[in-house]
């Protein structure tokens, strides 16, 4: 791996531990992360976007076991899902767990994407916890499809901004997103 991503995922996850927010590059767009377990964390990030906190945020994981750990049953429609995606895939799954209750939808969902991107995965991977992954711009503005489309505002309110792929001019779009019902029955909700 390279240097500078070691360093890069380093400093990420010592600012997560800390209860810090970053911005950092995911399987999609650029995000705005921070550790999913921690509530007041995830409370600096809807004052960030401001954004009402009914509305929901996204969480990023590394593997479907780590899933397991964040949903109370697992539809098994579920993983036929991720495997024909060809492109991201966010799942809404019933009944969240093991993460701050502001993440947690009102009807008890929560959403959840297995990042494959090098940077993402591994930052997740290393952190061993979830990590809210929601677009950085304020709440009703467009999402930026890359780094050099961030507003100013965004990269001043956060604590660390990843230095990896912020070169990268390639125009990414928002995940799929797909309400799975606890009686496997499915919904899509974005394309």
């Amino acid at each position: 791996m390279e240097e500078n991503i070691k360093e890069d995922i380093k400093n990420a996850i010592k600012t997560m531990k800390n209860g810090g927010i970053i911005l950092y590059p995911t399987d999609t767009i650029w995000g705005l992360g921070c550790d999913a377990t921690n509530e007041e964390a995830v409370k600096k990030i809807f004052e960030i976007k401001k954004r009402e906190d009914s509305k929901s945020m996204l969480v990023l994981t590394d593997s479907a076991g780590k899933v397991e750990r964040l949903v109370g049953d697992v539809p098994n429609i579920v993983w036929d899902l991720v495997e024909v995606s060809d492109k991201p895939l966010t799942i809404i799954y019933p009944g969240g767990k093991n993460m701050a209750k502001n993440l947690i939808a009102q009807d008890g969902s929560v959403g959840i994407r297995i990042t494959n991107e090098t940077f993402s995965k591994e930052l997740c991977a290393q952190f061993r916890l979830p990590i809210v992954s929601t677009s950085a711009n304020i709440s009703g503005e467009p999402s930026p499809s890359n780094f050099s489309e961030i507003s100013e505002e965004i990269i001043k309110s956060v604590d660390y901004v990843v230095q990896y792929r912020q070169n990268d001019k390639t125009k990414a779009k928002p995940s799929s997103i797909i309400k799975v019902n606890s009686d496997g029955s499915i919904k899509i909700i974005r394309e």
